[in-house]
């Protein structure tokens, strides 16, 4: 074991320490838990948990949740995944980035506890996570499901509010290949007797049944709570009450903030992934309180890479992490927001086993020339995909081909003029290999 002496020693240890990446099951993960706490409530950590899971949103959800919560005077621990640079971006503890040494510490923990018990990468890291806001002593715990939720490592935990902010079609080899199922999957992460926030206004019929028959505290944006735009820089945040029955009544308002401040992460869907944040902080507040100033300081102050991330400067550059339609959806209603009157170009690519046709559908009409190159991973889609999708999405040329991503980015820059923007998407390693590049010229 002399070669886990570094973090990248145990990130290359841990990947290989179970035969598939994936492998959808708690008993493994939820035994060697057992293991690291002998005697403690192993769905416990002692401390109140909200997680967060669903299709898209959830990272901008679990940001909102830490800064509020940090700026109220917690010590707040938040487990988010993937990375874009450093995998120390995963775990934070009191808003910095888990430090090497102690990464190597949880990881030797875990090690210690599993025995002969094999683990997946994702798995060996989030009871790193977790051991680590326990030996830590966070006073609350934001933990982002990574895949699904019934069946994600996360999942151990019974959370004390569980959120779902969207329901789409994204891992669809995993959980389904309908809404309605994938649903049910997300729904996973509820529990019986405790919140459960769906922020998905058209949530699917599995994931409100199955809340129902746990007797979880069902919570739906649109019926339960809503919120609404005031002048386009405010916004308004209202819950309603259930008089004399289960249904709430919205001319019964229980609870209302007016004048909240447009959260700082950029995109016009923040304003969801914001009021199912609040809805979750209501549901802590007897143990967790929160003041107004803590709310408005905690949204404007909420960051996250890669979420419709504008970096200042001309041209406008744009990034973005939408890898499945849903979100593209959302990136399209976020450019038409952003304020410009040149082209818009784009640095494109993506995973092989992503629905690439489908993202070029829902973000075509925006773009007026393509960069498109494969991406530093082992699953990327190569050239001939790239230029298929755009082929049968019709989308519109001109389009660059480029052996990588960093080559396509510097191509993009040396084209764009000064009115133009630049939007960076497709996938995380996408993102990851612009930032890099970025980096490394500034250095």
């Amino acid at each position: 074991m002399s070669g886990l002496r570094t973090l990248e020693g145990w990130l290359e240890y841990i990947s290989t320490r179970h035969p598939v990446t994936i492998e959808l099951t708690l008993d493994r993960v939820a035994e060697v838990w057992r293991r690291l706490r002998p005697g403690a409530d192993p769905r416990s950590t002692g401390f109140p948990v909200i997680t967060v899971g669903g299709t898209n949103g959830k990272g901008s959800t679990c940001a909102m949740l830490e800064a509020i919560l940090d700026r109220a005077g917690y010590r707040v621990g938040c487990y988010t995944s993937p990375h874009l640079l450093r995998y120390n971006e995963r775990v934070r503890l009191a808003r910095r980035d888990a430090s090497d040494a102690d990464l190597c510490r949880a990881f030797e923990a875990v090690e210690a506890a599993r025995g002969d018990i094999g683990l997946t990468y994702f798995e060996f890291g989030t009871l790193a996570a977790l051991w680590l806001m326990i030996d830590g002593r966070v006073d609350v715990a934001v933990l982002e499901v990574g895949l699904g939720g019934r069946l994600d490592a996360v999942n151990i935990i019974d959370a004390d509010v569980s959120v779902v902010t969207s329901v789409g079609l994204d891992h669809m080899e995993y959980l389904g290949d309908t809404r309605e199922q994938i649903g049910f999957e997300k729904a996973g992460i509820y529990r019986p007797g405790r919140a459960a926030i769906c922020a998905d206004a058209d949530a699917p019929a599995p994931l409100v049944d199955h809340a129902l028959a746990i007797g979880a505290r069902l919570l739906r944006a649109g019926i339960d709570y809503d919120f609404t735009d005031q002048d386009g820089s405010q916004w308004r945040y209202r819950r309603f009450a259930s008089p004399g029955g289960a249904v709430p009544d919205a001319t019964v308002v229980s609870k209302a903030r007016y004048g909240l401040p447009f959260p700082a992460l950029r995109g016009a869907y923040q304003l969801s992934n914001a009021s199912a944040a609040l809805t979750a902080l209501d549901e802590v507040a007897d143990r967790l309180p929160v003041s107004a100033e803590a709310i408005r300081t905690g949204l404007l102050t909420a960051e996250i890479a890669g979420r419709f991330q504008v970096l200042p400067g001309r041209p406008t550059v744009v990034l973005d992490v939408a890898h499945n339609p849903h979100a593209a959806a959302v990136l399209d209603a976020s450019l038409a927001r952003l304020e410009g009157t040149g082209r818009t170009l784009a640095v494109f690519s993506m995973l092989a086993d992503k629905d690439i046709e489908g993202v070029v559908r829902a973000v075509k009409a925006r773009i007026d020339e393509w960069f498109i190159a494969p991406v530093d991973a082992a699953r990327a889609a190569d050239l001939p995909a790239l230029r298929g999708a755009l082929t049968r999405a019709a989308a519109l040329d001109p389009t660059t081909e480029c052996s990588g991503v960093a080559e396509a980015w510097l191509k993009a820059r040396e084209r764009a003029g000064e009115s133009d923007r630049i939007v960076v998407f497709g996938s995380f390693y996408t993102v990851a290999e612009v930032l890099a590049s970025i980096g490394a010229s500034r250095d």
